[in-house]
């Protein structure tokens, strides 16, 4: 008896079952209540029983596939410190609701509709870079189609994580993820797709703000599926932003100064060395570039991991200007006169003024300041001879031992004999203060010819330094440029 009632009450109540089934369909192919607006009557019909929080398909096997697409409108701030981007990019998802489906012709040929984004079930798909949320403008409306295709047009200002890479600041080139994935459902349930084809999407320009500090090279699109534990899959798809700084700025502020004080130091070599102001020139270049390492220190990026290779670049050259100075205070101690000075030893003439000279090809220079010795020479015998003669012919003794004849004049008193001796007494002294003078000239002159040399030899050496690490910086930095 209770078999056959249970099986009279099924098959009462199955077709019940059925009719609440299709009714939704039902009641959206056909216009009830004509007196109300298309637009309306659409609205009620496709909301009427409708419930957002359950996927949207007629078989739950079936995964609902969600188009996505990314476009760069501008790139807000770089945040090199906390590694942080900034963009303002114009998103769109367009996925297939098949609860959400209508006949045109019933509803006065309305093909699509604008509906509350709250009153229908939506993706969540999120950014996994996402660290802060940013100032995006709410839109309060989805678009859905005829056959029942949502489509989700928003703006977004997204703050990500980013790796930043600061070493070849300022012409360092980014490369940043932005990866949308479902957060909580399986790629069983949520499949992601992109919208475009990839060629369109990575060379889209078309609204992007192309006047600020970035320049965008690309946006690469790329699909891949990841595992948590190993037990099920998710799908996610990553757009690689490709961003290059634009230096002119920083060029102009932070290496043209540089450049400057390095050339001015340069130029300051050619101040005679046995004078001062070549050191207070080298001290007052070493403290604007002290000074000008303090203003620029504000517009350096920094990172707590790395230096960018503009930083190296300014402690390379504050060091070039250091030991620039040391040498400078080195040749202006050699060639320093001194009463006391030595003279300049063999082997370190043989060195400087014989062999660096023909190497520096200032042979001529020294061969002639080697000739003004030996010709001042002789002077100096002649001179000394002819005191001699003098004094061998004044002498008081030899003149009261000379006879005299008979027509000679008589000798002069004793008192003028005196006169005449003192006299010559201070003409030796007279002489050997000229002989100690002109050898502590020529001994000056010695350590002057020496450090000319040394300086023409440092400053040639400090020269060519400065121009291969200029050239190795220009070339890197134009390799990284244009890679």
């Amino acid at each position: 008896m209770l078999l056959p009632l249970r099986k009279v009450l099924l098959s009462l109540l199955l077709p019940t079952f059925l009719a609440v089934g299709e009714a939704r369909p039902k009641v959206c192919s056909r216009a009830h209540n004509t007196t109300l607006p298309a637009l309306l009557r659409l609205s009620n019909c496709l909301l009427a029983n409708y419930t957002k929080g359950v996927r949207p398909v007629k078989d739950w096997r079936k995964s609902t596939t969600v188009f996505i697409d990314v476009m760069v409108y501008s790139i807000i701030n770089v945040d090199e410190k906390n590694q942080v981007l900034t963009t303002y990019i114009w998103y769109r998802q367009c996925w297939k609701d098949e609860l959400l489906q209508w006949d045109p012709e019933d509803f006065d040929n309305i093909t699509k509709l604008s509906i509350p984004t709250d009153s229908v079930w939506v993706p969540d798909i999120l950014v996994n870079e996402f660290v802060d949320v940013g100032k995006s403008p709410d839109i309060p409306y989805v678009y859905v189609q005829q056959d029942g295709d949502i489509h989700n047009y928003k703006p977004l200002q997204m703050v990500t994580a980013c790796s930043l890479d600061i070493y070849n600041f300022p012409f360092d080139v980014q490369n940043c993820s932005l990866t949308f994935t479902s957060w909580l459902h399986t790629i069983q349930d949520i499949n992601i797709s992109l919208w475009r084809n990839p060629e369109k999407v990575k060379y889209d320009k078309s609204v992007f703000m192309n006047q600020g500090e970035w320049e965008l090279l690309g946006v690469l699109p790329q699909f891949q599926q990841f595992s948590i534990e190993g037990s099920e899959y998710y799908a996610e798809m990553k757009f690689y932003v490709v961003i290059r700084r634009r230096p002119l700025f920083y060029a102009v502020s932070l290496l043209l100064p540089s450049i400057f004080l390095m050339v001015m130091d340069i130029v300051g070599f050619y101040l005679p060395p046995e004078s001062g102001e070549r050191v207070s020139f080298k001290i007052t270049l070493l403290l604007g570039y002290s000074v000008f390492l303090i203003i620029v220190s504000d517009t350096l990026p920094a990172t707590a991991i790395g230096t960018p290779l503009i930083g190296v670049y300014f402690v390379v050259c504050m060091a070039l200007l250091v030991i620039s100075l040391a040498e400078t205070i080195l040749i202006v101690r050699l060639v320093h006169k001194q009463d006391l000075q030595q003279p300049v030893p063999a082997w370190l003439r043989r060195l400087v003024l014989e062999r660096l000279a023909m190497l520096l090809c200032l042979g001529e220079r020294s061969a002639s300041s080697r000739l003004s010795a030996p010709m001042a020479a002789p002077k100096m015998d002649e001179g000394s001879a002819m005191g001699n003669h003098c004094s061998s012919l004044a002498g008081p003794r030899d003149l009261e031992k000379t006879p005299r004849g008979r027509g000679s004049p008589p000798p002069p008193p004793r008192e003028a004999s005196l006169a005449v001796r003192g006299l010559l007494q201070e003409l030796s002294t007279i002489r050997h203060f000229l002989e100690k003078r002109d050898e502590s000239r020529e001994v000056a002159r010695d350590w002057l010819r020496v450090g000319s040399v040394l300086d023409r030899l440092l400053f040639r050496i400090y020269l060519l330094a400065v121009l291969a690490y200029s050239i190795t910086l220009v070339t890197l930095w134009s390799i990284w440029q244009y890679s």
